[in-house]
């Protein structure tokens, strides 16, 4: 059990720190390849923040570990709003943009119906995940183009980290691209046996260990954005990056590893996990409307809800989890 717990840990912390020199290494080598700034931001910095989850939930599923594959995805977009998006406007209210209200949160909210349309059967088929895939692809192409067209949205990320691109050289990109990627492997396999390790001597779901402790740790470079995001006094930045993770995680991340291995969904996730997330979204849809005249924004109070909603839904796990092992 204590090394299953410091595989998690170490694994953790060498994950965060991976994707980071990872994203670093593909944007610099994007850029001395030719690609323009904007999809360098939108396509590759994008990606790189949902790496973990990415790298998490596809090795789980190589595996036969659906439960964690699934749990880290959803328990994922559960953190970025609960967790993430309520402490940053807990700390400075959040202006909404009245594009975001207009198109990004009801993409957002639709592609959460369809997830759960996807769940109801009992398992994410490689049809299902096939279409999570090819709807994610028309989602990112439309992004490009509008992006293009001079009409960027926060959908999928922003152009801030090339410059980073601009102060390595070729080989430093294609080295930090490289280190990057084998240690996101590595720390990969490590976070998932000891997740699986510590469900198997606690005799509880995989479920459990992947909406608790992995969605929280791979939400970690989330977390760091969205701080980033508030010392610069660009806080609407949070909540358009949390909207990119969020698709990123339901249709991608799951996509992947439903697509390497079909997944058999816990009753559990459709009956408890997924209206939580949903709940989620339609709460930062409504909180970010501006009712009365006034501008929209996700205020302190709002932030708090969403704060102790993540609290109060994650010690309804805990204690799950307690009783399963008391048991």
């Amino acid at each position: 059990m204590l090394l299953a717990i410091v595989a998690i840990v170490l694994g953790l912390v060498l994950l965060v720190w991976s994707a980071d020199r990872f994203i670093d290494g593909a944007a610099a080598t994007a850029y001395y390849l030719g690609m323009p700034p904007l999809l360098i931001g939108m396509v590759i910095i994008g990606f790189g923040t949902s790496a973990p989850e990415l790298f998490i939930s596809a090795l789980a599923a190589s595996q036969g570990n659906p439960g964690l594959a699934l749990g880290n995805g959803y328990g994922s977009n559960i953190a970025n709003i609960g967790l993430i998006l309520g402490l940053t406007a807990l700390i400075s209210p959040i202006t909404v943009q009245a594009s975001i209200l207009k198109k990004e949160l009801p993409i957002l909210a639709a592609i959460t119906l369809l997830s759960g349309l996807l769940l109801i059967n009992g398992q994410i088929s490689r049809v299902d995940a096939g279409i999570m895939l090819i709807v994610f692809a028309a989602i990112m192409g439309w992004s490009i183009r509008e992006g293009l067209k001079g009409r960027s949205d926060p959908i999928i990320g922003t152009t801030e980290e090339t410059d980073v691109a601009e102060r390595m050289t070729m080989k430093q990109a294609m080295i930090w691209l490289l280190i990057g990627l084998i240690l996101l492997i590595i720390s990969s396999r490590a976070l998932v046996w000891g997740a699986v390790e510590i469900a198997t001597s606690l005799g509880v779901s995989d479920l459990i260990i992947g909406l608790t402790i992995v969605a929280i740790g791979t939400s970690l470079p989330e977390l760091a954005s969205a701080f980033a995001s508030i010392k610069k006094g660009e806080h609407d930045l949070a909540l358009g990056n949390v909207i990119g993770s969020n698709l990123f995680n339901t249709l991608a991340v799951v996509g992947l590893a439903g697509m390497i291995h079909p997944l058999n969904v816990d009753p559990d996730l459709l009956s408890r996990d997924w209206p939580v997330m949903a709940a989620l979204t339609a709460a930062i849809f409504v909180m970010g409307y501006g009712f009365r005249g006034r501008i929209g924004r996700i205020n302190r109070v709002e932030g708090a809800i969403l704060l102790c909603a993540f609290i109060g839904y994650t010690s309804y796990l805990l204690l799950t989890l307690t009783r399963a092992v008391a048991a």
